[in-house]
């Protein structure tokens, strides 16, 4: 049975995806759940794949694009009613 360690890069998802359960009141279990490791040839390390990397990226910056969004929306609400 071969023996694999996480890149820095993996244990920086794993902080990304703690730091996202936290701010959405998600269970950190079923993010790490979805993540989607490969080996990496060259250092033989456990990586974030990078098809995974690329979505999870993009889910994010729509998440943000939502929440600015809604946040104007709000901020003209209550400008409308003062």
């Amino acid at each position: 049975m071969e023996k694999y360690t996480l890149s820095d890069h993996a244990i920086g998802h794993v902080a990304q995806l703690l730091q996202l359960a936290i701010l959405t009141g998600t269970d950190i279990i079923d993010h790490l759940r979805m993540a989607e490791l490969t080996v990496n040839e060259q250092t033989g390390k456990l990586d974030v794949h990078p098809d995974y990397a690329e979505n999870f990226a993009q889910n994010i910056h729509r998440m943000v694009e939502e929440l600015a969004s809604q946040d104007q929306t709000e901020s003209d609400e209550s400008t409308d009613e003062g």
